[in-house]
């Protein structure tokens, strides 16, 4: 059976069914982009909730490892839940990360704080974050494994963009809670009890994603793949066939991390903190810049199905190396038309990879080992160089004095991501249903 012929044999699901794939698989990372917003947009209610004796400097570093902590057990639950994908299928995988996510949000915002219980507060926030990261670990890999199986092929960017509008919207939401509260509670009841009610909203959307995950079947990439050939293959086979790809898609991820992390993450309190911004402009700032990327992304999506997926990333990663540093100059000059510019000019090129690379990741990877191989490479990427990012940004900053930092870190990135989205195949408006042929490949040439 040619290839043609062997990837003839997966339907394409109706329209409708796509779309429901897509709202339950985007929930998920809504669910976790939510929990980030609001970690991070009231990081100092946090901070003297949970780190109460520590100074102003050391209380920021303390509780933005919140962020990176989670990242230590990303790459365990990309090991553990991304084969189980493979093997039991998506649906499964992804009913149980949602749950973890959304219930360990939930249960932060029921943590006493520290005058409460002392040293078991910031003990416990450590051990919620922690599930957080393994579960995380097998969500985006699966969630976008899931679209792009389910969204026909001519049409995969588009709908595989809706994955990160997820991000934007979780973000967006998260944000925008946490500006409604501290701007409508004097800041002695924000940061007594007001910062706890954005937490305890994760709850009920955890369980909208959970139902909308469940009323779906498994892709029928997974379904074809459960009637034909084994739906796993060992371990180490897996990491023997696959090695380049994930060490592809790692180089990519590298950029993809800093600037998501570095843009939406660090930057309210690079503005606050760092600039003396105040904390309604900056924030309104930033939640009107995601507001216009959510507007443009699934125009990107549609964008990379008509003339490639490598265009846009290669755009995106030079425009990052070239531009950084003059957006970050424009930040610093602390007025409101620059500072927006300069996010604006940041937000853009950051655009053009999220409309993109939900349909770029999944592709690299044959059925049979993509949910694995994806996991694994993202979450492998992300825990080294994407929640460490705001950390690692601040230290500089303090050591150093500058506050250019923030473009150099994303240059560095884009260097390194440059190389390879110049390897990786173009895979726009090809199948990705076989078992083990990856689009842009000479079936003889695949993996056996």
């Amino acid at each position: 059976m040619s290839y043609a012929e062997a990837n003839s044999t997966t339907p394409e699901p109706d329209e409708r069914v796509v779309r429901r794939a897509v709202a339950g698989a985007a929930m998920g990372n809504a669910v976790e982009w939510f929990d980030y917003a609001i970690y991070s947009y009231l990081i100092t209610s946090i901070g003297l909730n949970f780190f109460p004796d520590s100074s102003p400097a050391a209380r920021t570093l303390l509780t933005f490892s919140g962020i990176a902590i989670p990242f230590a057990l990303r790459p365990l639950g990309g090991l553990v839940l991304g084969p189980l994908g493979d093997k039991f299928g998506r649906r499964w995988v992804l009913s149980l990360t949602i749950l973890f996510m959304s219930g360990a949000t939930l249960c932060i915002g029921l943590i006493p704080p520290h005058t409460a219980i002392g040293v078991a507060a910031p003990l416990l926030l450590v051990l919620l974050r922690l599930i957080q990261g393994f579960s995380t670990g097998g969500e985006y890999g699966g969630a976008a494994t899931f679209i792009a199986e389910y969204a026909p092929d001519k049409r995969r960017g588009f709908f595989g963009s809706f994955l990160e509008f997820g991000t934007l919207g979780g973000y967006v939401l998260g944000a925008g809670l946490a500006t409604v509260f501290q701007l409508s509670l004097s800041e002695q009841a924000m940061n007594s009890w007001g910062w706890r009610i954005p937490f305890l909203v994760a709850a009920p959307l955890g369980l909208i994603g959970f139902y909308l995950r469940n009323k779906l079947e498994d892709t029928p990439a997974f379904q074809a793949l459960a009637h034909g050939e084994p739906q796993s293959v060992p371990f180490g086979e897996m990491l023997a066939d696959n090695w380049p790809r994930i060490l592809n898609l790692m180089g990519i991820v590298i950029l993809l991390n800093v600037a998501d992390y570095t843009v939406l993450t660090y930057m309210p309190t690079y503005l606050t903190q760092v600039l003396g911004i105040s904390e309604a402009e900056s924030n309104l700032t930033l939640i009107g810049i995601m507001l216009v990327m959510m507007l443009l992304i699934a125009p990107v999506g549609a964008l990379s199905d008509r003339i490639g997926r490598k265009p846009l990333l290669l755009a995106s990663a030079v425009g990052f190396l070239l531009l950084s540093y003059p957006a970050v100059a424009l930040i610093n000059l602390r007025a409101v038309l620059p500072v927006t510019l300069g996010l604006a000019v940041l937000g853009l090129l950051l655009l053009l990879m999220l409309g993109t690379i939900g349909s770029t990741f999944p592709a690299m990877f044959p059925t049979k080992n993509r949910y694995g191989g994806m996991s694994i490479g993202y979450s492998l990427s992300t825990a080294m160089f994407g929640g460490t990012a705001p950390i690692a940004i601040s230290a500089l900053i303090t050591k150093t004095g500058s506050t250019s930092i923030p473009a150099f870190y994303i240059m560095v990135a884009a260097v390194i991501a440059i190389v390879p989205i110049v390897l990786i195949p173009e895979t726009a408006r090809k199948s990705i249903s076989h078992p083990s042929q990856v689009p842009g490949t000479r079936p003889e040439l695949a993996p056996a």
